[in-house]
């Protein structure tokens, strides 16, 4: 990135603090715009690289495309059995469970039919965590390949998704906490798995969610999980993270952004119109801090816009401190004993590809998968490689049966007897 798109990013939070400061109802109408931009920035958890050059050619034709592409994608479509777990301050956390289909596993064998009469094992469950500003839609890709071959539990995260606003953040202005991540996590297994081996899969919010889980009820770990997958994630020394930026970009960038959030989250509506006017120039931010590869699918590109466009103003703010704050290295110890992947995309600018590496040296039995051309949003951009690593993480656990087999781009179908 160029020191002059890092001075633009600079004026533009900069700018935003001047008008937070003001407070005047004018200046934060004519300041929408420049929050737009900075929102844009914060929301893929990236401060830079905004194409400005968006703005000004046809603009027209990317609004039609975009409704083009909205009408047309299929992502994000797939639902499952709707429930319902409650947090411990009582927010409602929204999941949905895919069941196994019996059609689809292999016939059971004499061993199993002799078992008749005697309770059948719970089956494994994979629970799938998502990332800041995303849902449970964002792992489209794995939940098609794995849909009634293994029961899967996919959950919005706090005010994320179908989920409902943070009560303590609401009612009480208590700041969101990874810890308060895990418990919630802990609540939609205790209502979607209560019995039965599972597999943990987080993405990089989601990742760090699993790992407070392990910090906070290590006897679950112990008794209960058989295998876990971490993807695009960090345990720790977020606040060092650079997201491609010039060392006088981020230290600015860095000083004024919380005052940013603060003043922005407090100012939602208006704020919510400026970001939907600056569209153009948040699909660019997206797309540089979600995807590395140049021809990344635009439906995909256009399906994780909505995605974290979705996710209001005043969530990005209440969420953002806490990233500073979370250190989990030494819960990764609780990991130790159990099957592991570790996958990471070499050009992630969000959560860099050396924090997998060193959550990996931390275990070094699990399977490091650093995937080149490949940003934050992997399981996305990558789909077909982080599918065939997950199925085979899901074999060597025993949640998937020997005989499935995984096609690539997300579909998946089960071996024959020849």
């Amino acid at each position: 990135m160029s020191e002059s798109s890092a001075e633009v990013v600079v004026d533009v939070a900069s700018a935003a603090v001047a008008a937070s400061a003001a407070g005047a109802a004018g200046g934060w109408r004519r300041a929408t715009g420049l929050a737009g931009v900075a929102i844009g920035v914060v929301a893929t958890g990236a401060a830079a690289g905004v194409a400005l050059e968006r703005m000004t050619v046809g603009r027209g034709i990317r609004q039609k495309a975009r409704l083009a592409l909205d009408s047309a994608g299929p992502y994000g479509a797939l639902r499952g059995m709707p429930g319902k777990a409650s947090a411990d301050d009582g927010t409602e956390l929204y999941y949905e469970v895919d069941d196994v289909d019996p059609d689809a596993a292999p016939a059971a064998g004499p061993r199993r039919r002799r078992l008749f009469g005697r309770k059948v094992p719970a089956p494994v469950t994979v629970v799938f965590s998502h990332g800041y500003c995303l849902s449970q839609d964002s792992w489209h890709f794995q939940r098609a390949a794995l849909r009634g071959v293994v029961r899967t539990v996919h959950w919005d995260q706090r005010s994320h998704g179908r989920s409902g606003r943070g009560v303590a953040q609401n009612r009480d202005g208590e700041p969101v906490t990874i810890e308060q991540l895990g418990r919630d996590l802990k609540a939609v297994i205790d209502a979607a798995v209560p019995e039965g081996p599972i597999v943990l899969v987080g993405h990089s919010m989601g990742g760090m969610t699993v790992m407070a889980l392990a910090d906070q009820y290590p006897e679950l770990i112990r008794e209960r999980v058989v295998g876990v997958a971490f993807v695009g994630t960090s345990s720790g020394r977020l606040g060092e993270v650079n997201y491609g930026l010039p060392v006088a970009g981020v230290n600015v960038v860095r000083r004024v952004l919380p005052g940013v959030l603060k003043a922005l989250g407090q100012r939602a509506e208006l704020v919510e119109k400026g970001r939907r006017a600056t569209a153009d120039l948040f699909a660019g931010v997206i797309k540089r801090y979600s995807f590395a590869s140049r021809d990344v699918d635009p439906a995909v590109a256009r399906f994780a816009e909505r995605m974290i466009e979705s996710t209001p103003i005043d969530v990005v703010a209440e969420y953002y401190p806490a990233f500073n704050d979370h250190d989990k290295t030494e819960a990764l110890a609780h990991f130790a004993d159990l099957p592991v992947l570790v996958l990471a995309g070499v050009q992630d600018l969000v959560t860099p590809s050396e924090h997998s590496e060193a959550i990996a040296d931390l275990l070094p039995d699990a399977e490091l998968v650093l995937v080149p051309d490949a940003g934050h949003l992997v399981m996305l951009e990558h789909p077909e490689v982080v599918t065939d690593r997950l199925a085979d993480l899901l074999t060597r656990t025993g949640a998937v049966p020997a005989g499935a087999t995984v096609k690539g781009y997300g579909s998946t179908s089960t071996a024959q007897p020849g």
